[in-house]
């Protein structure tokens, strides 16, 4: 696959979230003067990931200008593959892990060749999508099995099942819903799930045996829901005693932070969960009543929005306070301006696509903590997303 051009959605959609994982060029949400059915088979098209635009049989001219840019990018991989085995640590000191997001065990070498320090989220609904019924325990826990022991003992975060929103599932036959993104969808489906969550929970404590492996729960939003959780849990490893299978007893057990209800209760939150991730994907489209999908006010899309930052501050400090750690899965992890404020908040582990690891890494490497807390300073007293955007560009160029 050379590319992919889609018309609809947005960047955080995730069929463009796969297609980053394995750094395929991709476009969405084509403006009215550069529409998709104005290609025809047989033209020759251009893929500018960097305009977000297309160039439909482009003139000899415009040909070698892109020629030239493809060879800039070649320079600029190769200085990136020097900073495979670096850590991603401050001028001063602090280290950041920086681990992959992917979306299948068969990813995981790919992750590991851009320099990931292991996995911060394993999309376990990839597991049970494309086949025509629920895959079982033994199915699982071979891919989880496989991803926790490419991760040579560093951690592999496995999220359990988070289907609805954009990726329903044919044999749940779950009804259309009017907002499926605010509607039955993730843990959610779990809990009133026995059938589906048992199994998931035993797969992936099996799989924690042949590495270091944690369970991520998604759109949790009261302390309700998590205790309900840590009960199956308790439930899988009773089932897997005395079925006599190995089962890891220490596998860590936390939260996505992606609801502006969890944000806002991490400090409660914190006293039952062994960590916290926070998903910006849905975190900004919730706090910003804003769909992530709908290509017409992808420009209200913006992590740097001041109530999104502080969503994402209280959650550093409520992991902070109460001893556990903190790190991102979200998108807003691959941007190199908001990994410096992030570091500045105090997350230790950043999650994204493969392919973003090099940049942030360069970013991170290139900065002090001291500096980037100065930074994090002028930021909070901001009010404008755009306008703390266009500040990181500035001191951080």
């Amino acid at each position: 696959i050379a590319g992919v051009i889609l018309g609809s959605g947005s960047a955080t959609s995730h069929v463009v979230i796969i297609a980053k994982a394995r750094a395929i060029p991709t476009i969405v949400g084509l403006n009215k003067e550069n529409r998709i059915d104005k290609i025809k088979d047989g033209d020759h098209v251009i893929l500018d990931g960097e305009r977000g635009e297309i160039v439909i049989n482009p003139t000899p001219k415009e040909r070698a200008a892109y020629d030239e840019k493809i060879k800039k990018q070649q320079e600029l991989a190769r200085r990136y593959a020097a900073l495979k085995d670096l850590p991603a640590v401050t001028t001063d000191g602090v280290r950041i892990d920086l681990m992959a997001n992917i979306g299948s065990h068969m990813d995981v070498d790919n992750a590991l060749s851009y320099g990931a320090e292991g996995v911060g989220l394993f999309r376990s609904e990839f597991v049970f999508m494309g086949r025509e019924e629920i895959p079982n325990e033994e199915d699982q826990f071979k891919a989880y099995k496989e991803a926790v022991e490419k991760c040579g003992g560093n951690l592999c975060v496995i999220r359990t099942m988070d289907i609805g929103g954009d990726k329903p599932l044919p044999y749940l036959n779950i009804p259309p819903e009017e907002n499926p993104f605010l509607g039955y969808r993730a843990i959610r489906i779990s809990l009133e799930r026995r059938d589906l969550f048992l199994p998931q929970l035993k797969a992936i404590l099996r799989a924690g045996v042949y590495g270091k492996a944690a369970i991520m729960v998604p759109m949790v939003i009261n302390v309700g829901e998590f205790k309900k959780v840590k009960e199956f849990v308790k439930e899988a490893k009773v089932e897997l005693a005395h079925e006599n299978k190995a089962y890891a007893d220490d596998v860590q057990v936390g939260i996505m932070v992606e609801t502006p209800a969890a944000a806002i209760m991490t400090p409660e939150l914190a006293k039952y969960v062994d960590f916290f991730s926070i998903g910006t994907n849905d975190l900004v489209q919730y706090t910003l009543a804003v769909d992530r999908g709908n290509s017409s006010i992808s420009y209200l899309y913006n992590h740097f929005n001041p109530a999104v930052l502080r969503l994402v501050e209280r959650t550093a400090r409520a992991a902070k306070d109460n001893g556990i750690w903190c790190g991102m899965c979200g998108e807003m992890a691959s941007d190199p301006y908001a990994a410096v404020l992030l570091m500045a908040m105090g997350l230790t582990e950043l999650s994204m696509s493969a392919p973003s690891i090099p940049r942030v890494k360069e970013k991170l490497r290139a900065v002090s903590a001291v500096q980037a807390k100065e930074i994090l300073a002028d930021v909070m007293k901001m009010e404008d997303g755009e306008e703390i955007k266009a500040y990181l560009q500035k001191v951080l160029a």
